[in-house]
């Protein structure tokens, strides 16, 4: 799996433009096109000029779009994007709806966006929108935040090392569907063959258990753990077959509260349930299990605490099956 169109929206904010560098290096590995896209705010515009002239609403918003055409000219000229294949688009509506309407259309399967932008005058607040498009995306999200620096090695720098992705799984089959966008992510952004993927899982031993049951509840995860780990190998899991290109390790991890322990495993590493040490990652890939509409994320709405709590770049995916579902929904 390589990411051939990847969508960087901007809000004109450093904050957003942070998102630039490493979508580049992403669509430079891959080969692929860079889509620049910036959404002048109607529903902000109504708000506030809303008591104007519908003749003076036309020349404010004219001049918006005109100004963020401007603006994405110069964001192509960046030395950072440099033989990188780029487009841009300016559209006038709603942030969160052109963005996913725009994936959909130009046939998008990335998008890279930090977590939050300006909230003056002129500008959307990125961090709303980017809550509204991980409820909604087809695709896999990547939100960036203030780690950034670990991922914009030099791919041919090989003292930088690699970018290691920390992956909580559970027993169901939808938390795997983010190992093959998280495969192609690391490899995308390491040098060669120095990405890592880790495999976790978090097991919460009810108060009062057995030891017996507790030692039942973590073979139970370790045989998860070793199976997805040899599915992967064969390349029955993300099909990145066995010279996948990067080293996959996991382990499993005993917790009061599965957000926070992994929140706590990937910024600081701890101590394996097996006695090894668990080095810290560069970034977080999960699948939301999400459901749009009034339906809540399950798990304890442990995707939407992680994204909350870490400093920490994450990839999230929402899972096939239920991608497929609303697609059918709407063709019907």
């Amino acid at each position: 799996m390589m990411f051939q169109k990847i969508l960087v929206p901007l809000d004109g904010s450093p904050l957003a433009e942070a998102a630039l560098p490493v979508a580049g290096r992403m669509a430079r590995s891959s080969g692929g096109t860079m889509m620049l896209l910036q959404v002048v705010d109607v529903s902000y515009a109504y708000l506030s000029y809303g008591a104007m002239q519908p003749s003076t609403l036309h020349v404010i918003m004219e001049s918006s779009l005109a100004s963020a055409n401007t603006y994405l000219e110069s964001v192509l000229c960046r030395p950072d994007l440099a033989g990188v294949s780029l487009k841009k688009q300016v559209v006038l509506g709603y942030p969160a709806s052109v963005i996913l309407s725009t994936v959909n259309t130009c046939a998008v399967d990335l998008v890279v966006m930090t977590s939050h932008g300006y909230t003056g005058v002129k500008r959307w607040v990125l961090g709303s929108v980017a809550e509204k498009v991980i409820h909604h995306a087809p695709v896999p999200i990547f939100i960036l935040r203030e780690e950034k620096k670990p991922l914009l090695a030099h791919p041919n720098d090989k003292s930088a090392g690699g970018v290691r992705a920390l992956i909580p799984l559970d027993i169901s089959a939808r938390s795997q569907d983010v190992i093959a966008p998280a495969q192609a992510l690391v490899t995308a952004l390491s040098p060669l063959e120095q990405g890592e993927l880790h495999l976790t899982q978090m097991v919460m031993v009810p108060n009062g258990s057995s030891k017996s049951a507790r030692e039942a509840l973590l073979h139970s995860a370790k045989q998860n753990l070793q199976a997805v780990s040899e599915y992967i190998r064969e390349g029955l899991v993300a099909h990145v077959g066995l010279n996948h290109g990067f080293k996959l390790t996991w382990s499993i991890s005993q917790t009061e509260d599965i957000a926070e322990g992994i929140v706590q495993m990937a910024e600081h590493g701890e101590n394996a349930e097996d006695g090894s040490i668990i080095a810290p990652s560069n970034l977080i890939a999960m699948t939301t299990h999400g459901y749009s509409g009034i339906k809540k994320w399950t798990m304890g709405s442990i995707a939407s605490r992680v994204l909350r709590a870490t400093r920490l770049p994450v990839l999230l995916v929402r899972p096939a099956d239920m991608i497929r579902e609303e697609q059918l929904k709407e063709e019907s």
